[in-house]
């Protein structure tokens, strides 16, 4: 064999060379920014989840301290802090599918079983608001027990 043939024949073997462990190596990059994009995406969803719980939370406090100020509590201030609480536990719902979409099996589980309790305190908070304005206070103690229970 003559050397100029080796030597083309080495140039040759050295850009498969080359070419290959680019080729491995874009790749493996390609994967490695893919799951950072995931797990961003993932966090994303998390922080606007645990976000929209936080508020949710305050909502829920203020319509509480409202009803339990005194005897007779301001009705328009409870009205509108009980559509607050109930615009922000669908912001909770909503959230929640992000989660669903972008989180593991566990962790999704999770978020829904908070989310689902986030509704029946809804539906609580809501009957608390009815009967604060109907002006009956027989089943005060019980919601309030209620939900304080039922509260994430």
């Amino acid at each position: 064999m003559d050397s100029g043939l080796a030597a083309l024949l080495g140039a040759a073997v050295g850009c498969a060379a080359t070419l290959g462990a680019a080729v491995v190596t874009g790749r493996s990059q390609a994967r490695s920014q893919q799951a950072q994009q995931s797990r961003q995406h993932r966090r994303d969803a998390y922080v606007r989840y645990l976000g929209a719980l936080h508020d949710r939370d305050l909502a829920m406090d203020a319509v509480l301290d409202a009803l339990r100020a005194d005897d007779r509590p301001d009705l328009t201030a409870i009205g509108d802090l009980t559509a607050r609480f109930v615009t922000l536990a669908s912001e909770v719902h909503r959230a929640c599918e992000a989660v669903i979409l972008e989180g593991p099996a566990p962790v999704a589980a999770a978020a829904e079983r908070v989310t689902n309790a986030s509704a029946d305190l809804s539906y609580v908070m809501r009957r608390m608001a009815e009967n604060a304005r109907a002006g009956d206070t027989t089943s005060r103690a019980e919601d309030s027990a209620l939900a304080a229970e039922r509260a994430c």
